[in-house]
């Protein structure tokens, strides 16, 4: 195997991991690490893309099978990230919506004229 093609074979094993990694920290609600695993992966997608070997190694029984195990993975991902950037939106308009009432009904008390 050459150098490229181990080092293609590394980077899917990493994007896997990453991914396994990025899981277990949306599970633990911690949001920041979720992320900074994100812009690694990101970061290790446009590696993969620059490396034209990456194909090469994605072709091979090996990876197809790696990529079997990916795929779940990433749904995942995608699901636990969109369920809770929608709770973290409900949170928000909640906060905002007290905040509003809030200001309302003190700014309607200082106004009236007694």
């Amino acid at each position: 195997m050459s150098a490229e093609l181990t080092k293609a074979k590394a980077n899917w094993q990493l994007y896997y991991t990453l991914t396994q990694e990025m899981l277990k920290f949306i599970d633990r609600d911690d949001v920041d690490e979720f992320l900074e695993l994100e812009q690694q992966r990101s970061e290790l997608v446009e590696r993969m893309k620059a490396l034209p070997e990456t194909e090469d190694y994605r072709k091979t029984a090996e990876c197809q099978e790696l990529v079997q195990k990916i795929k779940p993975l990433d749904m995942q991902v995608v699901y636990k990230a969109k369920a809770w950037l929608n709770r973290s939106r409900q949170q928000n308009a909640t906060v905002h919506a007290y905040d509003i009432q809030g200001v309302n009904k003190l700014g309607n008390i200082f106004n009236k004229k007694y």
